[in-house]
């Protein structure tokens, strides 16, 4: 696999940005869109899954599911720099040709390891050099990558045969495969209490594991429905557990019994969402319904409507930065090629 890293000059925005004033109960709230566009090396639209801010550098890594490559924007001045080389492949699902590629990502310790569903591979790319390190393989499809600091790990969810792979961070050799009788989907550390969150999608399901006996401490009944619960956030301070389903996002109380505090409508299309433990605030991106749902959660985990703020088709499995702005993937539903960013207006 050949790597070429090149640096793109800024890109021009490709929509204008539209002011949006919407009034919550007792909050007005003022958001900014508009459209970051990203090179899509002719393809017209750009298919993405996870993306992640890695706070230390201020970049946001955009894995580019049908290009290859995985894009890194510079968040404070808009600079876009591509990593390239990554396998890619097409295939049938549901009767529909769909692109395999890179997928998965996660902020590790000075890294970034990027997951790739074509060649079942997990990369370390150095977070400022942006060079490829090391590369470990799994014989199952990867979905969610996630760097467990406490226990210096890789965890890699493998819906297909129900399984969680770990792997050394350092060599990302596989360590040990965890078997659940559920598909995994979704993830979040909490490391004040040494668990991993994930949900079960087809079962309906969120649990607990502990990260050094990986065993299944606790199994939470998400209430999602058929669909069944995606992305998870963790605020590890209150052990307020943030669980997407697919038209509405619940608060469990993971810290004592799994108890649901709380639910707000977010319109249809979650897959995951972002929690800001800073300004106590939940941002969840409908894709279908396109549009932003911004809650803020109080000291007993409900949560109450800030704004929702229209976006774009497909726009979903959004990340906060340190200033409030709301950078949002898009599955290929949108037809897009760049990212939905919503900015903060001042007062």
């Amino acid at each position: 696999m050949k790597q070429r890293m090149s640096l793109l000059l800024s890109v021009a925005v490709g929509m204008g940005a539209i002011a949006i004033t919407l009034h919550a109960a007792s909050d007005q709230a003022n958001y900014t869109t508009r459209t970051l566009a990203l090179p899509d090396h002719g393809k017209g639209n750009i298919a993405m899954d996870y993306i992640a801010y890695d706070p230390n550098t201020g970049d946001l890594w955009v894995p580019a599911i049908n290009v290859g490559s995985v894009y890194v924007v510079g968040t404070s001045n808009g600079s876009v720099r591509e990593v390239s080389g990554f396998a890619t492949n097409e295939v049938e699902v549901r009767g529909r040709k769909r692109v395999q590629g890179p997928s998965g990502v996660s902020i590790g310790d000075g890294v970034v390891y990027i997951g790739d569903r074509a060649d079942s591979s997990v990369c370390a790319i150095d977070e400022k050099t942006l060079t490829r390190k090391t590369c470990g393989h799994i014989d199952s499809t990867p979905d969610g990558v996630v760097y467990v600091a406490p226990t210096r790990e890789v965890w890699v969810t493998a819906p297909r045969d129900k399984s969680v792979r770990i792997l050394d961070s350092q060599t990302l050799n596989e360590k040990e495969k965890l078997t659940f009788e559920g598909q995994p989907e979704g993830y979040a550390v909490d490391a004040k209490r040494s668990r991993l969150y994930m949900n079960y999608e087809d079962k309906d399901l969120t649990t607990a594991i502990d990260l050094k006996t990986h065993k299944t401490v606790a199994k939470w009944p998400s209430s999602c429905g058929e669909d069944g619960p995606h992305g998870l956030s963790i605020d590890q301070s209150t052990g307020f557990l943030f669980v997407a389903c697919s038209t509405q996002a619940e608060v469990l109380d993971a810290g004592h019994n799994g108890e649901k505090l709380s639910s707000i409508n977010t319109g249809d299309g979650v897959d995951d969402l972002a929690y800001s433990p800073v300004t106590h605030s939940l941002y969840v991106g409908a894709a279908k319904d396109a549009k932003l749902t911004i809650a803020r959660v109080d000291a007993a985990g409900k949560l109450s409507l800030i704004a929702q703020v229209p976006t774009h088709e497909g726009a979903r499995n959004g990340v906060v930065t340190k200033d409030g702005t709301v950078y949002l993937a898009h599955s290929q539903l949108g037809q897009l090629a760049g990212l939905i960013v919503a900015s903060p207006s001042s007062k």
